[in-house]
């Protein structure tokens, strides 16, 4: 039996969303000390609407598979869709991860959550 399942490999390989928002209006970045992983977000919210979505990622294959999932996943999306996104959710994208690596799809939620919380406090505070 395959450790990753070709999805996890894909994202991998060809991570989609990489790079920068230079004029992001979310920014979220998240890490685990035991693993060491980091992942950033960036969100360029218009209208409520996820218009772009960006990620930077270090750290394992698992890690950068799971960015890249969360991203497909709320790229066009409302706000209030993409505050639903689990861990589980990006996961079951990805056809499953390895019990030891769930923690890198927990990191791509908390960094999108994180990105969201940004942007909700720079729109309070405008």
């Amino acid at each position: 039996m395959a450790l990753y399942s070709e999805k996890v490999m894909d994202h991998f390989r060809n991570p989609r969303n990489v790079g920068v928002i230079e004029d992001a209006n979310g920014i979220g970045e998240v890490g685990n000390a035991k693993c060491g992983d980091i992942m950033k977000m960036y969100l360029k919210i218009e209208d409520d609407i996820i218009k772009d979505v960006k990620f930077e990622t270090f750290g394992c294959g698992s890690a950068i598979a799971s960015s890249s999932m969360a991203t497909e996943l709320i790229k066009g999306q409302p706000v209030s869709e993409a505050m639903k996104l689990t861990n589980k959710a990006v996961a079951e994208a990805l056809d499953g991860l390895p019990a030891y690596k769930m923690h890198c799809s927990v990191l791509a939620e908390e960094a999108i959550q994180s990105a969201l919380e940004d942007y909700r406090n720079r729109k309070e505070n405008k």
